[in-house]
């Protein structure tokens, strides 16, 4: 009786998502509810984890409950530390949520809600998911060895080698990015900027706190960092609403950008507990709740998408970023479908934490479905918003114009109507200044998110408040991303050097910690000064290299994960990771080749540099020849090195398929686990 009430459960959740889903899809020409998108998300994802991911458990990897893992057979009570699962997953889940679930799927809204979310169910489904599982379990099999590691074991030293190059470049361009948008979401805004400076001595009181004041005493902190945060949003209001004062918190976006580069540096080398821990503490409870409350928003309002489905950019004219769906809708949305960045958190940590290998696939592919879901919100969010509003905030002014009038006019003419007067109304509700031009996605985010508190928590009269409570969740675990980034690549770049001078591998020796935390920022801050510059407003360079970036990361990752599989005799269940990685090789190569050699200025780097090479020539224009020539050089040397770790798998496969090579299976030897005996985990 039981099994057949599950079997009926279990079809009508199908029914009622393929419904949701077909709703989505194919409704054209009048608005549709919010809601049909969470629940086809939300069947989608249940239906996922309920058979997709058991099969993948069960079949493909053999997990083992009675295996022991790194966490009880190497615990140090430092790294390696059995943890409960719930905890292990929240860890895992607030380290992956970067910009990209947020950011991504708000500019890939110009082209209309359908393409991004289908892209953010079934890529997370069928690619993310599945190798933020199988690179977590394989890593737990592995003592917990980094992606760089297993990829030097699996695939050999060309493996290795490429895998670290790729992780430093990728690590280089998503913090550039991220600090972009912070950029881009404060500047010439007061109430956000006052906010987020705040929020700085608000960690080291925290932090102090904590280590001397008070040691342990995790619950007080808790409140006193939530009180003052509450406060610093309140004294931003207050901030904006007196000029004296607003004039000193009222930034251009090269100054906010110094001042990010001087943080970021300040942050690698403070010690970790002073600024990094109670930050990264902050804004987990920040993230984790302010996501939890938009959801609840959204099935509370159940808003009605604007958007529509398509709208007339889909042959890759946007004002947001230029080229057609393939491929630069992918590439673009990123991490709310599948990250490379997640493999890093997959074969760092995490497996260190893991009591059991059965809980890999609800801390894997369980986290990945939810930042799947933050990003099927941020769709939401997007296009609850009037589609002229959408692109009056997300356009820059070098494609709508700088006045509002001219920017309402042109905006007007692509079919979305929107006044000057609508935009200066909205920015007066929020706050602003002006909403013109707030390239990077976190300001319409911000908007949408606002729209929705409002409408459902205390009206339009608190609409301001919500939008710089949105702004500074997105900025507090941004900023996280861009601090903690850039001491684990000041690790790495500490383990290279280490080959060349021992002392320089010390993570204890201050000129070290000084001059490789120097260099790392120097790298990724180059970026970011770049993308101020840029007339375009930086995300049309900029996030279609991250996203490039991030793609040929899983690529990478991908190959690592067949190559085990096939040495594992699991041949015929080899598709499960060979498809998504043949999708991300056509995504990523071919969205490569367009952002280097496509012959228009507004996507191929190099035609941007031979239109600004046949104008005026300044010193500023030289600049930004130099830039796009990088940008270029740099996505041809990934796609290169990528394309090298892609072959040299291959050849492993094929060799290992037809006998010529032995299989070789690099796992750590089975240990019985205590914790099943005890009942522990």
């Amino acid at each position: 009786m039981k099994k057949s009430l599950s079997f009926l459960f279990w079809i009508a959740v199908a029914l009622l998502g393929t419904l949701a889903v077909g709703v989505v899809a194919v409704r054209r020409g009048e608005p549709i509810n919010a809601l049909w998108l969470v629940v086809g998300a939300a069947c989608c994802y249940a239906l996922a984890y309920r058979f997709y991911s058991k099969f993948i458990a069960a079949k493909m990897l053999a997990l083992d409950a009675l295996r022991a893992t790194p966490a009880e057979r190497l615990q140090n009570g430092r790294d390696y530390v059995v943890t409960n699962k719930w905890v292990v997953f929240g860890h895992h889940f607030a380290a992956i949520a970067g910009p990209g679930p947020l950011v991504g799927p708000v500019l890939a809204a110009q082209f209309g809600y359908l393409p991004g979310t289908l892209w953010v169910l079934a890529g997370a489904v069928f690619a993310g998911c599945v190798q933020d599982f199988v690179i977590l379990l394989f890593s737990v099999r592995r003592d917990g060895k980094s992606l760089t590691e297993m990829a030097k074991t699996e695939i050999g030293r060309v493996g290795g080698f490429v895998a670290y190059a790729a992780v430093m470049s990728i690590l280089v361009i998503l913090l550039a990015v991220a600090a972009l948008i912070v950029v881009n979401a404060l500047k010439a805004s007061p109430w956000g900027t006052f906010t987020i400076a705040m929020t700085i001595p608000i960690a080291l009181l925290m932090g102090v706190y904590l280590r001397r004041i008070r040691p342990g005493r995790v619950l007080e902190v808790s409140l006193l960092g939530f009180i003052l945060v509450m406060l610093a949003i309140w004294g931003g209001q207050w901030v904006s609403e007196h000029p004296a004062v607003a004039g000193i918190f009222t930034l251009t976006a090269p100054a906010l950008a110094l001042l990010i580069i001087v943080y970021g540096f300040a942050a690698s080398a403070m010690p970790v507990w002073l600024l990094l821990a109670p930050r990264d503490y902050l804004s987990t409870f920040v993230k984790l709740g302010t996501i939890a409350l938009l959801g609840v928003g959204i099935v509370a309002l159940h808003p009605t998408l604007h958007m529509p489905a398509l709208t007339r950019f889909v042959d890759g004219t946007g004002p947001v970023f230029a080229g057609k769906i393939f491929p630069f809708a992918f590439i673009t949305i990123a991490c709310g479908a599948i990250s490379g960045f997640h493999s890093l958190i997959s074969s760092g940590t995490t497996p260190k934490l893991i009591a059991r290998e059965t809980e890999t696939r609800m801390v894997g592919y369980g986290a990945m479905m939810a930042e799947s879901a933050v990003a099927v919100m941020a769709i939401i969010a997007a296009c609850v918003m009037q589609p002229g509003v959408y692109f009056a905030i997300n356009s820059p002014a070098g494609i709508v114009g700088q006045a509002p009038a001219a920017a309402a006019a042109t905006i007007s003419g692509w079919g979305f109507p929107v006044t000057a007067a609508d935009m200066q109304a909205l920015a007066h509700a929020v706050g602003e200044q002006t909403l013109y031009n707030r390239t990077g996605g976190a300001p319409a985010f911000a908007v949408g998110m606002a729209s929705i508190f409002s409408n459902s928590l205390g009206g339009q009269a608190l609409m301001a408040l919500w939008y710089h409570f949105a702004i500074m969740f997105e900025a507090l675990f941004i900023l996280t991303v861009l601090d903690a980034g850039t001491r684990v690549a000041r690790f790495m770049l500490q383990d290279a050097l280490a080959h060349v001078y021992q002392p320089l591998g010390r993570t204890s020796w201050y000129p070290s910690i000084l001059g490789t935390s120097a260099l790392v920022v120097a790298a990724w801050g180059y970026f970011l000064w770049q993308g101020v510059k840029d007339p375009l407003g930086g995300i049309n360079s900029l996030w279609p290299l991250f996203g490039i970036s991030n793609q040929l990361l899983a690529t990478v990752a991908l190959c690592v994960a067949t190559t085990i599989i096939v040495k594992m005799h699991r041949t015929k269940y080899v598709l499960v990771t060979l498809a998504p990685l043949a999708w991300l090789v056509a995504i990523t190569f071919t969205a490569s080749w367009h952002k280097v050699f496509d012959p228009s200025p507004r996507i191929g780097f190099l035609a941007q540099a031979r239109q600004l090479a046949a104008g005026p020539s300044t010193s500023e224009t030289a600049r930004l020849i130099f830039n796009n020539r990088l940008d270029a050089a740099v996505t041809g040397v990934l796609v290169v090195m990528v394309a090298l770790v892609l072959l040299e798998s291959t050849r492993q496969w094929l060799e290992i398929l037809s006998g010529k090579r032995e299989l070789r299976v690099s796992e750590s030897p089975f240990v019985m686990t205590q914790l099943a005996e005890e009942g522990q985990g």
